[in-house]
């Protein structure tokens, strides 16, 4: 076989490529894969919301890993892999602090409503009766954070210096400083801000549906930071435009890039384009991870960050 191919399946990643380059990975991109290449791909660089499909892997049949610059991996049918000799591996808690405080900016952002504060100030409609009405203080109430995972811990403790108390749920028991509620709808129930921070896999789909955003209601807040897939998304925005809910932060969405005409007219949703994770501090540990674990399945070595079993 000629020198083993990493290959590239998105295209953004076009601006990484010098740096996996410089960890002595030959790349080439699969929007530009000869058929002649496919079988020295031995490995695919990835950004795991992104959907491989069977049929695109079944073409490489030299294919032994994949990837993940991201935590996610929720595009891979990681079963379909493993039944076939293909590994997965994800950057394990590198971004987790970030994320945790992009979550706290989005619900400060919805709670205290400062994107609209923001534009009215820009706008020159500064209103002397607006600025002195008095809005809801966050200490003394309950966060929820749905999966305790490294972000969900990392959001807890934030949520804790800003005088709040936490719940959490996730459908695995472990220890943690916080209870565990019964349900996730128990979870909405008793909380003013509910912070999705789960794993998204297929079992989750949906899991943030009608009966729970009506239990956070129309005076709470929801922040997800997990996938969109974890939020029935037209649900969501319902909820909104009836009052059912207060408020939202959405650093992710069922579609990527969500579509703008979604969100026109619903002042009440923050938005940011999925970039909770992408900080100058953890994308070079995220891509460095994905560089070594290559690295490693080419000499034959131990994974750094196999995807669980």
């Amino acid at each position: 076989m000629s020198e083993p191919l990493t290959l590239i399946v998105v295209p953004f990643f076009t601006v990484l490529e010098p740096t996996f380059q410089a960890g002595g990975l030959v790349v080439a991109r699969a929007w530009e894969l000869t058929e002649a290449q496919r079988p020295q791909v031995r490995a695919i660089v990835h950004a795991g919301e992104a959907v491989l499909t069977p049929d695109l892997l079944e073409t490489l049949p030299n294919l032994g890993l994949i990837a993940c610059v991201s935590v996610g991996y929720d595009g891979i049918d990681v079963d379909w892999c493993r039944s076939r000799g293909i590994e997965v591996t994800h950057a394990r808690g590198l971004n987790a602090e970030d994320v945790a405080d992009h979550a706290m900016g989005l619900m400060l952002a919805a709670w205290r409503d400062i994107p609209t504060f923001d534009r009215k100030v820009r706008e020159g409609r500064w209103i002397q009766e607006e600025r002195l009405a008095p809005q809801p203080s966050l200490g003394g109430r309950t966060l929820g954070v749905v999966g305790l995972g490294h972000i969900g811990a990392a959001v807890a403790r934030r949520a804790e210096a800003f005088r709040m108390k936490v719940q959490w749920w996730g459908p695995r028991e472990k220890e943690a400083p916080w209870p565990r509620a019964d349900s996730v709808l128990a979870l909405a129930q008793a909380s003013d801000v509910l912070v999705v921070a789960c794993r998204a896999e297929p079992s989750n789909r949906g899991l943030i549906n009608r009966e729970v955003i009506e239990a956070v209601g129309p005076a709470g807040v929801i922040v997800n930071v997990s996938r969109g897939s974890v939020i029935d998304e037209p649900e969501l925005r319902a909820a909104l435009e009836d009052g059912r809910l207060w408020r939202a932060g959405l650093d992710v969405f069922a579609q990527e890039p969500t579509p703008a005409e979604l969100w026109a007219g619903l002042p009440s949703a923050v938005l940011t384009p999925h970039t909770a994770g992408s900080s100058s501090a953890a994308v070079p540990l995220m891509v460095a991870q994905a560089i070594d674990n290559v690295q490693r399945f080419l000499r034959g070595d131990e994974l750094a960050s196999p995807v669980p079993a």
